[in-house]
C-alpha cells in the first residue's frame, strides 16, 4: 500500500494591488498565511490650510519658548508675532498631495511610529513592522464597532477603516499592531496564531511540519487514516503498528511482541493470543463457508504461532505462493514439526512475557496438513487471514489442478473479502465467534459490543485488500471479484476447476 506524499507552497496577497498571485494548481497545496501589507497615506486626510495653520502655532509655541532679547524684538506685540510665524510658515515646503490614482505610498521599514507597540518576532523569528495610524479629520466608521471614529487615529486596511483596538485577531481577540497579518476568508490573524491554527501540525511528534529544501512544506499521510508525520519518521526508527499499519504517536507506548513486532493498544483490544482462543473464530468460518455451500469435510487443524515457527514452516512447504512482505497466514500439505502458541503470553508493562509453546506433528491425513495463522493480530486481520487460508484448503482438497498465483490468490482474496464485508453488515458480530476463553481477558469487542474503532478496522482491512498493489493479491483479487460477481461464485469456480482460469 502506498503512502501519501504532499507538498504545499502559499500564495502572498498584496491588499493595495487587489490581486492574488498563486502557482498553478497542479500539485496539492497547503495555504500559508498570505501576508497581507497595509498600506496607508498619513498625507491624505489633512488640507494644506490645516497643516500651514498646524505649522504656525508649533512655531509661535517655539517663540514663546525662547528666552526673551532686549531691543525692538521684546516689544513685538502679539499680531507682530502671529505675522511673523505666519511668514517663516510660508517658507515650509507643504507636502504635495498624491495623485486620485497614484499608488499610496509605503510606510518605510525603518520609520518608527511614536505609537507603534513592540512585538518582537513573529511566525517563527521574521520581524515585522508595526501598523502606523493615521488621524481622521471628517466622518468615518468602523468596521469594527461600526461607530464614528471621529478625529482620532484610525487604520486603514482590508478596504476600511478602524478603530485601533477594533482590528482585532479572529482568532485570539487581541488587537493587530503589526503591519503585516494573515488572512483566511474575511477574517485577520495574527501570523502566530495562524500558524497555530493552519500549518499542519505531525501526528506522530506534535510539531508543526518543517518546509524542505525548497521552502515547501513536506508531510507523508496514510492512504487510509489519513495520518499525516514528518518524513524524518520513515528513516528514524519510528515503529508501526503491524496491525493497522498506523506509526506510533511520541505520547503513547505499543506493546512489544516478543517476535519483534509492535501492535497499538486499539489493535491490543481484539487481539488473538493462543490457539485455544482462536478456535470459536475457526468454527465461525466454518460455518461461513457452508453457508457458501463450501463445507470443508475433513478436520484441519488451526495452530496460532509465532512469526519465527511460521516462517520455518514455509521453508519446509513445497507448495504454495507467498508474495506479501510478511506472511501472515499458511496452508500446510507437508508433515512437519509446528511450535504453536498453548496459552495466552502474559502482558506486563509494554511488553509481551512468558510465552508458553509447544510442538505439534502433522501428519498427513489429506491433502492438507494444516492452517497456520500469525499470533497477536485482530480478530477481524485473523479472521480474514483464516478465511483466505481456508479457500486454499478447500481448492487442495477439492482436487482443483495446479493454480497459477494471480488465480489461485486472487480467489482466495475475494472469499477473505466476502468474510470481511459480512463482519462489517453484521455489526456486532457473532457472539459465538467473538468470545473469548476462560484464561483470556476479557474486553467488550470479543463479546459481541464491536468499538468504533474496530469497525473502522473493518473498513481498512476491507480497503487493504481493494488496494493491493501486487499482481497475484492485488490484481487476481480484482479480477476474481469481477467475474464473481457477473457470474456469481459457484459458476466461477466450476469454469476455474476446468479450464485454471477465469471466465472471461
Amino acid at each position: 500500500m502506498g503512502w501519501l506524499t504532499k507538498f504545499f507552497r502559499g500564495s502572498t496577497h498584496n491588499i493595495s494591488e487587489g490581486r492574488e498571485q498563486s502557482k498553478p494548481a497542479e500539485e496539492t497545496r497547503w495555504n500559508e498565511p498570505s501576508t497581507s501589507t497595509v498600506v496607508i497615506d498619513p498625507l491624505s486626510e489633512f488640507d494644506n490650510e490645516d497643516i500651514d495653520r498646524a505649522i504656525a502655532l508649533s512655531l509661535l509655541e517655539e517663540e514663546h519658548r525662547k528666552p526673551k532679547e532686549t531691543g525692538k524684538d521684546l516689544h513685538l506685540d502679539e499680531d507682530e508675532q502671529l505675522a511673523r510665524a505666519i511668514q517663516e510658515s510660508l517658507n515650509v515646503e507643504s507636502p504635495p498631495r498624491p495623485h486620485e490614482n497614484a499608488s499610496p505610498p509605503r510606510p518605510r521599514e525603518n520609520s518608527a511610529h511614536p505609537r507603534a507597540r513592540e512585538n518582537g518576532n513573529a511566525n517563527g523569528g521574521n520581524s515585522y513592522q508595526q501598523l502606523p495610524f493615521m488621524f481622521s479629520s471628517g466622518f468615518r466608521t468602523c468596521a469594527g464597532c461600526h461607530n464614528e471614529i471621529g478625529h482620532g487615529r484610525f487604520l486603514s486596511c482590508m478596504g476600511a477603516v478602524w478603530h485601533p483596538e477594533c482590528f482585532c485577531c479572529h482568532a485570539c481577540n487581541q488587537p493587530i499592531y503589526d503591519y503585516e497579518f494573515s488572512m483566511s476568508g474575511n477574517h485577520p490573524y495574527h501570523k502566530t496564531c495562524y500558524k497555530e491554527r493552519f500549518h499542519p501540525k505531525c501526528d506522530v511528534c506534535k510539531q508543526f511540519i518543517p518546509t524542505n529544501m525548497n521552502g515547501l512544506i513536506e508531510y507523508r499521510a496514510h492512504p487510509f487514516w489519513l495520518q499525516k508525520y514528518c518524513p524524518s519518521h520513515e528513516v528514524d526508527g519510528t515503529p508501526r503498528c503491524c496491525s493497522c499499519e498506523r506509526m506510533e504517536p511520541r505520547e503513547s507506548r505499543y506493546v512489544l511482541l516478543d517476535d519483534g513486532r509492535k501492535l497499538c493498544l486499539e489493535c491490543l483490544d481484539s487481539a488473538v493470543m493462543d490457539t485455544n482462543e482462536c478456535q470459536p473464530l475457526y468454527l465461525e468460518i466454518q460455518e461461513f463457508y457452508e453457508g457458501l455451500n463450501m463445507k470443508v469435510e475433513q478436520q484441519v487443524p488451526l495452530l496460532l504461532v509465532e512469526r519465527q515457527a511460521l516462517n520455518e514452516a514455509m521453508e519446509g512447504e513445497k507448495t504454495g505462493h507467498h508474495h506479501l512482505p510478511e506472511t501472515r497466514g499458511l496452508c500446510l500439505s507437508e508433515e512437519q514439526t509446528v511450535s504453536t502458541i498453548l496459552r495466552r503470553p502474559r502482558m506486563t508493562g509494554n511488553k509481551i512475557m512468558e510465552m508458553i509453546t509447544e510442538p505439534y506433528r502433522l501428519t498427513r491425513r489429506c491433502e492438507v496438513t494444516a492452517i497456520l495463522i500469525l499470533y497477536g493480530l485482530p480478530r477481524l486481520l485473523t479472521g480474514s487471514i483464516l478465511a483466505h487460508e481456508m479457500m486454499h484448503a478447500w481448492l487442495r482438497l477439492k482436487g482443483y489442478r495446479t493454480l497459477t498465483p494471480d488465480i489461485e490468490e486472487g480467489i482466495c482474496q475475494v472469499l477473505a473479502h466476502l468474510w470481511i464485508e459480512s463482519e462489517i453488515m453484521a455489526g456486532s458480530g457473532s457472539n459465538a465467534a467473538s468470545t473469548s476463553s476462560s484464561s483470556s481477558s476479557s474486553t467488550s469487542s470479543k463479546k459481541g459490543g464491536r468499538s468504533q474503532f474496530e469497525r473502522k478496522l473493518g473498513d481498512f482491512f476491507k480497503h487493504q485488500i481493494e488496494s493491493d498493489t501486487s499482481v497475484a493479491y492485488g490484481d487476481g483479487f480484482r479480477a476474481g471479484n469481477r467475474v464473481v460477481q457477473q457470474y456469481g461464485l459457484k459458476r466461477t469456480l466450476e469454469h476455474i476447476r476446468l479450464t485454471g482460469t477465469l471466465p472471461f
